[in-house]
């Protein structure tokens, strides 16, 4: 049981002292009140259930939104991600796509890496102890390592986009603004559910193109 709910509380913590200053919408102020979000988001009887069984498909992680469009005008289906931080290496993402046990998702995919706009990838996440760098039910997990200045690079084919982690906070289910496009720049979104094991909030890790492909 310690085990269980120590991620749980940690992350409680870090969120609130740590991530504080970049939260949009902070955590509930009791464990309670996040219970009761929780059962409203997916109505079910088990709030302390996992996230790798209630949110195997992306469009259940924003309740107010849904899928348009499987493809991009470019026709792009496919390409890969790799956070160096936190060990993940090339990791499959499919655009458009809705199953989250077989890739991370490109979800609402309006513009492409590389692109002026905002590109949101959701990945799924576990406790630490259930963690396992080649399973996409778990490949999130540590997302919450990451700190600003941190690279991701994408890989499109022979193409390689080099991005910058800009900032991180935590959002409720019903923030579907963290999904809006930016044409300022080009944006990479990565989300995941928080506390670990839980499907409560959502972690927001926003990075910003800092290298094109030479």
């Amino acid at each position: 049981m310690f085990w269980s709910f120590y991620p749980v509380i940690s992350f409680e913590l870090y969120s609130r002292f740590i991530l504080k200053d970049g939260i949009n919408s902070p955590l509930s102020g009791t464990v309670a009140s996040s219970v009761r979000e929780a059962q409203s988001v997916l109505g079910t009887a088990d709030a302390f259930s996992s996230n790798l069984k209630d949110f195997t498909q992306a469009h259940l992680w924003f309740p107010s939104t849904k899928q348009e469009d499987s493809g991009s005008k470019a026709g792009l289906k496919e390409y890969s991600i790799t956070i160096p931080k936190i060990n993940i290496q090339k990791a499959q993402v499919l655009v458009g796509s809705d199953d989250l046990t077989k890739s991370l998702v490109h979800f609402l995919p309006k513009t492409m890496p590389g692109e002026f706009g905002n590109v949101a990838i959701f990945g799924h996440s576990t406790l630490p102890q259930l963690y396992n760098e080649k399973d996409y039910k778990t490949i999130f997990t540590y997302l919450p390592s990451l700190e600003k200045s941190d690279r991701i690079l994408v890989h499109v084919g022979d193409l390689e986009y080099e991005y910058e982690v800009v900032d991180m906070f935590v959002v409720n289910p019903d923030k579907v603004s963290v999904l809006d496009q930016q044409y300022d720049a080009s944006y990479l979104t990565l989300i995941t559910c928080v506390p670990p094991g839980t499907y409560w909030k959502r972690l927001v890790v926003k990075a910003k193109l800092l290298r094109l492909p030479q």
